[in-house]
């Protein structure tokens, strides 16, 4: 698709970017002309469309070819790329070929679950095992590489019935001494276990109940459309919403990486479609019910292994149903009308197959329903015509390695934790909830599922409010305004956005060059903003005064009386370069002209980190450029807190955790200034602070990991730990650094 469009001529492309909707007809008529004449164009629709030629159909000469070079690299010791080249074999492998006894994708899977094996993914290995048992059930060597990852893993009486089972289906004799030899070392490790051995299925635990969701109601708002409202007061920390998505699709560039249903990241032992070879799954039931599709062998149309007893008998029934035999295959399976040759999310914008996906699942619901109802019907119509605004991004936390216990040198966290895009999603009730750069609710995913929760205590008949990315103290109003109106199509009214406040004030300010004055002086475009909120709190009704009075005294009592106070004289002119405390000028193009040179020692500093190697010179450097950086921008600017936070990396890099620690301190204080105390982003620096006071043995670490447990309860719940890692072994080596905190080791003086 790429290279077609790159042959489109650069005439006929800006025909298109400056033509009107109601030129339309003529310029796809212009576009159509010309493709209709290149090769490239008609080759590309065969290979769509024709199921011999189709892009994504299974390929048996392609899964040889990547198979023999999995066994080369296998035979070479090189597991890793043996593992990928068995996968790439397994994704092009057809699954329909009939051979109880030896599938060839019985054989790949049985070959990958050895590499992945000798790499130590003993329960990966196990489950491609039971993936080849499922192809072929008699396969002698599926079930002996079982039986010997369940001894690796301790499940003893599992890898007995897999090696006796082993040993009735093996035919060759030296097969049979090699597996009498393994069932030989489990009935002696079994024995030693005793009845404290681990059993069968122990490993399901229970999933926690989840609060009941408060009660929403849609309504109708003039300035906002459609919101949603909570009926009743809802606490902090309440779950508001649930809801799985109507139609999903996994982003192109997340394609290899990321399960094509669930979004969550691939496995060693993924798994791809049994009909073409583009999607990729973490796990048979994802694969299920994605595709609606389920290899079914019967069971008992294969001969049974004489001599076996009925405990083995149901134990092989088991293990060749897995955990399949209990998933729904009714529903809409969303991959099911792109399979077999026609598989556009390959090639297509995200949204216009997410759009695809959404009638194909109404005219199924049709089939099945006859009715569809005219509310679901209507909202329909609506995030069809704004796809790209009424569809929900499905992130995921970019966790960092964990590399060993934090109290250890060098295993202190203090890269950021990010928010990567993984998927595209509608959610047809999450759409209606309208965006503040202030809200008040806080959406996260687990799997494809969306989850809502309140940030805060919100009192009944208030609108539920959550942010579609920008929020005060992220960015200035100036930036938050141009997104919002760049990506969804209007302008922010958000009490962030129609309020003074300290954030937007201070955030990119500069400051007074009057010592002990913290005033905060404004470019000419940030001042434009803020005098759009003044005129607004000034001009508000008479009628209005005795409120007007008392959030002009709310605003006093939140600090921007300290860094603002001339705004709330009567006659106050707000005007950029000069100081909004005692009106002192600042040449604001001479200190641009000076902070730009920063900039080049700050990329410096920055590609350094990157490296993980950072020289002395270049950390003195961003040493001095900081605290020019202080004589020129506000005390509470935001530049300043990233080059801390910068700072904090590069000494923690160099092995000097003290200056780490102070300077992940200095960049907190700043960014108190810009959010709420219990934001979610003081919470994610919080476990950068707390990981390196748990390294220096400061006691202060137990305070800061009490503020995390509550920052981060209040935006997940009880999904907090699952969606951060790190949290667990954060918790866990503060729990060794008190029991040595408490038992210190004296050190002995000659």
């Amino acid at each position: 698709m790429e290279k077609l469009k790159s042959a489109v001529p650069e005439a006929l492309k800006q025909e298109i970017w400056k033509s009107t909707p109601t030129e339309l007809p003529s310029t796809c008529s212009s576009l159509l002309d010309f493709f209709h004449h290149l090769p490239q164009f008609h080759q590309m629709v065969k290979d769509l469309t024709d199921p011999a030629m189709a892009l994504c159909c299974k390929d048996q000469s392609a899964a040889l070819e990547a198979k023999l070079k999995g066994n080369e690299c296998f035979s070479k010791g090189d597991y890793p790329n043996a593992l990928l080249s068995y996968s790439q074999a397994l994704r092009h492998a057809p699954v329909d070929i009939d051979d109880m006894e030896k599938n060839p994708v019985a054989v790949l899977y049985v070959n990958r679950a050895s590499a992945l094996q000798k790499m130590g993914l003993l329960l990966e290995c196990l489950r491609d095992c039971s993936r080849a048992l499922r192809v072929s059930p008699h396969y002698a060597k599926a079930w002996f590489r079982r039986g010997k990852a369940n001894i690796s893993l301790g499940k003893f009486e599992d890898a007995i019935r897999d090696l006796n089972i082993s040993l009735k289906a093996e035919i060759s004799s030296s097969g049979k001494r090699q597996i009498e030899a393994e069932l030989n070392i489990a009935l002696d490790k079994n024995k030693g276990m005793g009845s404290s051995g681990k059993k069968r299925n122990q490993n399901l635990s229970e999933v926690p109940d989840e609060p009941d969701q408060v009660k929403l109601r849609c309504l109708f708002k003039k300035t906002k459309g459609r919101g949603m409202f909570c009926v009743d007061d809802v606490s902090e920390a309440s779950l508001v919403h649930k809801e799985d998505p109507y139609a999903a699709i996994v982003l192109k560039k997340c394609r290899e990486t990321h399960c094509h249903f669930c979004f969550n990241e691939l496995p060693a032992d993924a798994i791809s479609c049994l009909s073409c070879s583009i999607p990729l799954y973490c796990s048979d039931q994802c694969q299920l019910q994605a595709g609606g599709q389920k290899f079914d062998r019967s069971f008992t149309s294969f001969k049974v292994l004489e001599g076996l007893p009925d405990d083995l008998q149901n134990y092989i029934s088991d293990v060749v149903a897995g955990n399949n035999s209990t998933l729904e295959t009714g529903h809409i399976a969303e991959h099911r009308h792109e399979c077999l040759g026609f598989h556009w999310p390959l090639i297509l914008p995200s949204e216009v197959v997410l759009a695809g996906r959404i009638l194909v699942k109404v005219i199924e619901q049709k089939k099945h329903a006859n009715v569809v109802s005219n509310l679901i019907g209507i909202l329909l119509v609506i995030l069809l015509s704004q796809i790209q605004v009424n569809s929900m991004a499905v992130v995921r936390v970019q966790a960092p390695e964990v590399r060993g216990p934090v109290y250890e040198p060098g295993n202190a966290l203090t890269s950021s934790l990010e928010q990567v895009k993984v998927g595209q999603a509608v959610y047809v009730a999450g759409s209606l909830f309208n965006h503040s750069c202030r809200p008040n609710i806080h959406a996260y995913f687990l799997s494809r599922t969306l989850y809502v929760q309140a940030t805060e205590y919100i009192l009944a008949g208030s609108e539920l409010e959550l942010s579609y990315g920008p929020q005060v103290g992220q960015w200035d109003c100036k930036y938050r305004q141009q997104l919002l109106g760049d990506r969804y199509s209007f302008t922010c009214q958000c009490t962030g956005c129609s309020e003074l406040n300290v954030s937007d004030l201070v955030i990119n300010a500069y400051r007074c060059t009057k010592p002990n004055c913290l005033g905060v002086i404004l470019d000419s475009t940030i001042a434009r903003y803020e005098k759009q909120k003044l005129k607004l709190l000034l001009d508000a009704p008479a009628v209005y005064s005795s409120s007007l009075h008392k959030q002009i005294e709310k605003l006093k009592g939140a600090n921007i009386n300290e860094v603002a106070r001339c705004i709330f004289q009567s006659d106050y002119k707000l005007e950029p370069q000069n100081c909004l405390v005692c009106g002192s000028y600042r040449d604001l193009e001479a200190s641009c002209a000076a902070t730009s040179q920063v900039d080049s020692c700050c990329k410096r500093l920055q590609d350094a980190i990157a490296s993980n190697e950072v020289p002395n010179n270049i950390l003195q450097d961003a040493l001095r450029c900081t605290d020019l950086l202080r004589t020129i921008l506000h005390p509470f600017n935001k530049r300043i807190a990233e080059v801390e936070d910068n700072l904090s990396q590069a000494f923690c890099l160099v092995g000097e955790l003290q200056a780490a620690l102070d300077h992940c301190k200095a960049s907190i204080q700043i960014l108190e200034n810009l959010y709420d105390p219990n934001h979610i982003a003081i919470g994610n620096e919080l476990i950068k602070l707390a990981s390196l006071q748990i390294s220096v043995g400061d006691s202060a670490a137990s305070d800061s990991m009490s503020k995390i447990t509550t920052i981060f309860s209040r935006y997940y719940g009880s999904h907090a730990d699952d969606i951060y890692p790190f949290l667990r072994h954060l918790k866990a080596s503060q729990d060794v650094d008190k029991r040595v905190a408490f038992h210190p080791v004296e050190s002995s003086k000659n």
